[in-house]
């Protein structure tokens, strides 16, 4: 009987070691400096990875040998996964200080609100996505996977404020419609990395008559069967990233990045960019996958430049997408920019940048 116990006993403290490895495989994956998307898959699940370390940490104690130098070792070992995985996600939540100011202006000629939805193309719920644009009625919308029917259809419903418009209606997922009730000014469809996945670039004029630059993008995401790799989703973010770094304007960046915000991509792109993201002491704001609570990360992104305050930041309801939508909006105070000013982009984060524009570089490593 006692050998019977002793083999119980020994098999159940080897499951919770089991375990306790799959979860450092798991967060040790993040530093692997490969970009098959079967590698930077692991970039998305953070939220569930730290549930699954504090589980596994946690869990070690019931068999937990406290005259062995091992079960210290290992402990150990977990409680640093642990550490990390909430290191990366606590700036995400309201216990963190805003990276973005709240807004201290009423001067609504200066408030700008973003609408944007990746709407998934083979969705025909149209009225769902039509209820949430006249709920937010935001000064700028952006869809992404929008063909022909999704642009027919908008078209058809959309309120006559909306007289600026720049149409990429594409039946390979990519395509792309934005509607302002703000002036455009030179508004341009870039492909800065494939012919066939279009970027909008356009400066708006306020009512007040301050000039911003947006940039809208939605880059391919690393697939097994269409593109393994994340090169190319990671080569337009750093390409947005160095426009937005260069361009002297006030800037915004808007879309489906099909990364997730603490990715080493995402990390850099910041850097890079010197944007701030409002969801930095505020929430996660997880847009995808809307059908799957367990699965769930932000991958649609608003971010601004120093001469930006919050004003609101909502996840919409659900429109039968793959993807919830999102609505932001901004005050434009320039006067209180050097409050929220980003440090300096480093030598070293803009060569990197440029071996990923390159495609020399596969992943940074973790440097932050």
């Amino acid at each position: 009987m006692k050998i019977l116990n002793r083999i119980k006993e020994t098999s159940f403290k080897t499951y919770l070691q089991i375990f306790g490895v799959i979860t450092v495989i798991l967060t040790l994956f993040r530093f692997v400096a490969m970009d098959y998307w079967w590698i930077r898959v692991f970039d998305f699940p953070h939220l569930q990875l730290t549930i699954l370390s504090i589980i596994a940490f946690l869990a070690y104690f019931i068999k937990f040998d406290f005259k062995d130098r091992n079960d210290y070792a290992f402990a150990t070992l977990m409680l640093l996964c642990m550490s990390y995985q909430i290191y990366k996600i606590y700036i995400y939540t309201p216990l963190a200080s805003f990276e973005m100011h709240d807004a201290e202006n009423n001067d609504v000629s200066r408030q700008l609100s973003f609408f944007t939805a990746n709407v998934l193309q083979k969705n025909d719920s149209y009225k769902k996505l039509f209820n949430e644009i006249k709920k937010y009625d935001a000064d700028l919308i952006v869809f992404t996977e929008t063909d022909t029917v999704w642009q027919n259809q908008i078209i058809k419903n959309l309120d006559e404020s909306y007289i600026y418009k720049v149409e990429v209606p594409l039946s390979n997922t990519y395509g792309m419609l934005l509607y302002s009730k703000l002036e455009l000014i030179n508004p341009q469809i870039k492909y800065q990395v494939d012919d066939s996945i279009p970027s909008i670039h356009s400066k708006i004029k306020l009512p007040s008559g301050d000039i911003i630059q947006l940039y809208a993008i939605h880059p391919t995401p690393p697939m097994p069967q269409h593109n393994p790799m994340s090169t190319d989703r990671d080569k337009e973010m750093m390409l947005t990233a160095k426009l937005a770094l260069e361009n002297k304007l006030p800037t915004l960046v808007v879309g489906d990045f099909n990364d997730v915000a603490w990715s080493q991509t995402s990390q850099l792109f910041q850097r890079v960019s010197k944007l701030l993201d409002p969801r930095k002491g505020r929430g996660l704001y997880n847009t995808f996958n809307s059908k799957n609570f367990m699965m769930r990360w932000p991958l649609d992104h608003v971010f601004a430049s120093k001469e930006f305050r919050i004003i609101s930041m909502e996840r919409g309801d659900k429109i039968d997408s793959d993807h919830f939508p999102v609505y932001a909006k901004f005050s434009f105070e320039p006067d209180g920019a050097s409050i929220q000013e980003p440090d300096e982009v480093s030598k070293k984060d803009l060569q990197r940048a440029e071996k990923q524009i390159k495609g020399t570089e596969k992943l940074p490593t973790d440097v932050y």
